[in-house]
């Protein structure tokens, strides 16, 4: 379906709502058709996938870094 910038404007919670139902959704300037609203696909993400493959210590961030350790961080050699 095409619609002018104006209707989709005054229509754009409409448009989107068809768009995610699997219409085809076209903005046209005059008669000109310039751009398509198609639905964003969710990825599947989820947090800690690979938690089972770490393994031993993890480093304390808290702790103060050892002086090697900072002028390395600070530019020095």
């Amino acid at each position: 379906m095409q619609f002018t910038v104006h209707t989709a404007k005054s229509q754009l919670s409409k448009l989107i709502d068809e768009a995610l139902a699997g219409e085809e959704v076209v903005i046209a300037k005059g008669s000109k058709p310039v751009v398509r609203l198609v639905p964003i696909v969710a990825g599947k993400f989820a947090f800690g996938t690979m938690s089972q493959d770490l393994t031993g210590p993890t480093p304390d961030f808290a702790e103060p870094l050892d002086a090697d350790e900072l002028d390395a961080w600070e530019g020095g050699a």
